[in-house]
C-alpha cells in the first residue's frame, strides 16, 4: 500500500516527516501491512512570505495549504510541528495520533558564548514575541532583531548579523544541529510555546482502518496530555505566537503541572500561573491557569505593543 504524506518543503519539516514516516512503515511491517510512504511537498502562505511572521496572520500560516491538501486527495495524511497549528480543531479532519515529545525547550546559539558573557547591547535574532520578551527579562540591555528561514539560515547569522539567535532545541536536534547549541534555557528562565517539540499527524476519517490503526498506536499519552493542557490554556487566552505567552506541563505519575507565562513585550512584567491536578482533566487544568492569569490582567500584557 502506498501513501502520501503531506508536509511544507522546509529541511526541518522533511526530516520529521520523513523520521514519522519510517516510523509508520516499521510499524506497519511488524503488523504484516506492506506500506509505503512519500512525501507530498506542501507550499504555504508562510513559507513564500518575506515578512516578518509577527506581520502574518499567525494563527495557522503554516497550516492552511497543508491540510487543504489533505482534504483535496492530494496526501492521506499530513504532519505538522504542533505549535503551529491553531488550537481549535477542523472540520472534517482527524487529529490522528500525537508522538512522543521531543525536548520542548529553547535554545541558545551563540558560538559558545553563555547569555551572561554577550556584551553590552548584544544583539540577539529570533521571530519570537515570546522569546523576545523573555530574553529582555533576563537581560534587558540586548538589542532584540527579526529572524527568519530554515534553521541552518537562522544559524548562519551568528557572527555577522547577530552575536546570538535563539531557536529550539527540538529542531536543532531533528536537522543534526544540536552542535550549534550554546546553552539550553531552564523552564524557569524561558517557557516554550504551547506544543512546543511535538507533531502532529492528521488524517481523514475515511483513512483505510488498518492504517488508520498503525498512525493511532504512535500517539503518546503523556505528550497528548501535556500539550492538551498547554494548548488549552493558549485558547482561553487567545493567544498564537505572534504574543508573548509560553506554556509547559509535565506529568508525573497520574499528576499533571501547568506552568503558563504571560510578559509584556518589554520584559518588564510577567505574571506566572501554576497548576496541578490529575492527568485526566489536563483540558480544564489548562483553562483554569488561563482564567487565572486574565483575571490578573494578563490580557493587558498579551495585547501591548
Amino acid at each position: 500500500m502506498e501513501l502520501r504524506l503531506g508536509t511544507r518543503g522546509s529541511a526541518l519539516a522533511r526530516a520529521q516527516s520523513r523520521t514519522l514516516a519510517d516510523a509508520l512503515t516499521r510499524l506497519a511491517h511488524d503488523r504484516g501491512l506492506d506500506l509505503s510512504i512519500e512525501l507530498h511537498i506542501v507550499t504555504t502562505s508562510g513559507d513564500q512570505s518575506t515578512e516578518s511572521l509577527v506581520g502574518l496572520s499567525q494563527t495557522g500560516v503554516f497550516v492552511a495549504a497543508v491540510r487543504q491538501a489533505l482534504l483535496d486527495g492530494e496526501c492521506d495524511l499530513i504532519v505538522h510541528s504542533l505549535k503551529d497549528m491553531p488550537v481549535a480543531e477542523h472540520d472534517g479532519i482527524a487529529l490522528a495520533a500525537l508522538p512522543s515529545r521531543e525536548d520542548s525547550r529553547d535554545a541558545l546559539c551563540s558560538g559558545g558564548v553563555a547569555l551572561g558573557d554577550l556584551p553590552q547591547g548584544a544583539k540577539v535574532g529570533t521571530g519570537s514575541p515570546r522569546r523576545s520578551a523573555q530574553l529582555l527579562a533576563l537581560r534587558p540591555d540586548l538589542e532584540i532583531g527579526p529572524l527568519r528561514g530554515n534553521v541552518d539560515t537562522r544559524l548562519a547569522a551568528v557572527g555577522d548579523r547577530y552575536d546570538a539567535v535563539v531557536l529550539a532545541v527540538a529542531g536543532l536536534k531533528r536537522v543534526g544541529r544540536a552542535e550549534a547549541i550554546s546553552h539550553v534555557f531552564s523552564y524557569h528562565d524561558m517557557l516554550p510555546a504551547a506544543g512546543q517539540g511535538a507533531l502532529a499527524i492528521e488524517t481523514l476519517p475515511s483513512l483505510d482502518p488498518q492504517v488508520a490503526d498503525v498512525i493511532a498506536s504512535l500517539d503518546h499519552a503523556a505528550t497528548r496530555a501535556a500539550v492538551t493542557a498547554e494548548r488549552a490554556a493558549l485558547g482561553v487566552l487567545d493567544a498564537g505566537c505572534a504574543v508573548p505567552v509560553g506554556a509547559h506541563a509535565s506529568i508525573e505519575g497520574d499528576t499533571l503541572t501547568l506552568h503558563v507565562r504571560a510578559i509584556h513585550p518589554s520584559g518588564s512584567l510577567q505574571l506566572n500561573e501554576k497548576v496541578r491536578g490529575p492527568v485526566a482533566h489536563a483540558a480544564s487544568l489548562g483553562r483554569s491557569a488561563a482564567h487565572a492569569l486574565l483575571g490578573r490582567g494578563a490580557a493587558r500584557l498579551v495585547g501591548a505593543s
